[in-house]
């Protein structure tokens, strides 16, 4: 191998796994339908899944979409014991719950903001 597909080949694997690693790259929902379904949750979860600043509910923004997914669907099965969730959830069929994935994965949040690394 040259040096320069050396050298072209040193951004390629780390590209690859920030592309893998993103919290959308799994993600099945739509994200604009998922806007439009996070109303609900905004009350709880502030308009883009950072939190409304009392620290008491979680900030859910840039969490990876299948962790969110999964959350949603234990919260309905009840094998995660929440009455606030589980009540909403109950309400969410398996697309709302792949849309309100995708929109919050896609919000800059504590597993998206990598700046104190630099």
């Amino acid at each position: 191998m040259t040096r320069g597909k050396r050298d072209s080949m040193k951004w390629l694997v780390p590209a690859a796994a920030l592309l893998l690693a993103s919290p959308l790259a799994l993600a099945k929902g739509d994200v604009e339908a998922g806007k439009q379904k996070s109303q609900t949750c905004q009350a709880c979860h502030g308009a883009d899944g950072n939190g409304t600043g009392d620290g008491q509910y979680p900030r859910i923004a840039g969490q990876y979409a299948d962790y969110l997914l999964k959350a949603l669907q234990d919260y309905k099965s009840g094998a995660r014991n929440n009455a606030i969730m589980a009540g909403f959830a109950a309400t969410l069929e398996k697309k709302d719950m792949e849309d309100l994935a995708a929109y919050y994965a896609s919000q800059s949040g504590p597993l998206t903001d990598l700046s104190h690394l630099r």
